[in-house]
């Protein structure tokens, strides 16, 4: 079955709010100090709630996404702030010229947690990204690896067994399709499926398209037990072994997120 945060946005704010504020946020300010005039924008930016700890700290922010009911939702939660000029939502395609020409070279931190498995040609997308940083700016990304347990996002499934079962998002396509269609997941949740599974990312491939991309890995970290888990389920976030980061490939199946900061 579809998890609370699924069906209830306000839900899913707070989690966005608690797992910035205890994870994110300080992730990044290891090498990027936040506070007033920094300017900060999430990518993929949801109901806002990420943004809310660095608004706090007197970062400028501003959020964007495609979904317009998302920000429809963030300018609700966030009304007192928007008005007072501390946080802009955008529903806006950051490739669309009004945004680059408005916005070049202007952050100082752009984040992507949870956003850039969903998103198609990583190649071109995350080169663009640069032309959108102050020099020395600084990228966080925040993702599950493709072949973790729940890498295809299968905990969205609408049906009780396959949401649940792990693994079978790595199957080939017929046989994903067929699974989902026998649990009685209607077309909209499995063209979803298929689409996560078109923009799938493992750690090896991200880290190539960011060395490629004329980037570096300034600092990054890789979790076992996923933060956000610790609001979703009430799991104590754990780092994954070391010694396990260094295995390329089996690192992916058993590591369900990982944090890097890039620049």
């Amino acid at each position: 079955m579809a998890l609370k945060q699924h069906l209830d946005y306000k839900v899913r704010y707070n989690q966005q709010v608690e797992n910035s504020a205890a994870y994110v946020l300080p992730f990044i300010e290891k090498t990027m100090p936040l506070g007033k005039g920094k300017t900060v924008l999430e990518v993929g930016t949801g109901e806002g709630g990420v943004l809310v700890p660095f608004m706090e700290k007197g970062s400028i922010c501003v959020g964007v996404d495609l979904a317009s009911e998302r920000i429809d939702i963030a300018n609700e939660m966030l009304e007192k702030d928007v008005k007072e000029g501390k946080v802009e939502f955008l529903c806006q395609n950051i490739y669309d010229e009004a945004f680059t020409s408005r916005f070049k070279n202007y952050f100082d931190v752009i984040i992507l947690k949870d956003v850039i498995e969903h998103v198609y040609e990583q190649e071109k997308f995350i080169p663009y990204l640069k032309t959108l940083l102050k020099p020395g700016g600084q990228i966080f990304f925040g993702f599950p690896p493709w072949y973790m347990p729940f890498g295809g996002h299968q905990q969205v499934c609408h049906t009780k067994w396959a949401s649940r079962i792990p693994y079978y998002h790595i199957l080939p396509r017929p046989l994903h399709k067929a699974i989902l269609r026998m649990s009685g997941e209607d077309e909209a949740v499995i063209k979803d499926q298929m689409e996560i599974k078109d923009t799938q990312i493992t750690i090896e491939r991200f880290e190539r398209i960011i060395k490629q991309s004329g980037l570096k890995v300034l600092n990054k970290q890789h979790y076992l037990i996923n933060p956000i888990y610790q609001f979703k389920f009430g799991l104590t976030p754990r780092k994954q072994w070391a010694p396990l980061t260094w295995i390329p490939f089996l690192r992916n199946f058993v590591t369900t997120c990982v944090y890097y900061t890039v620049g």
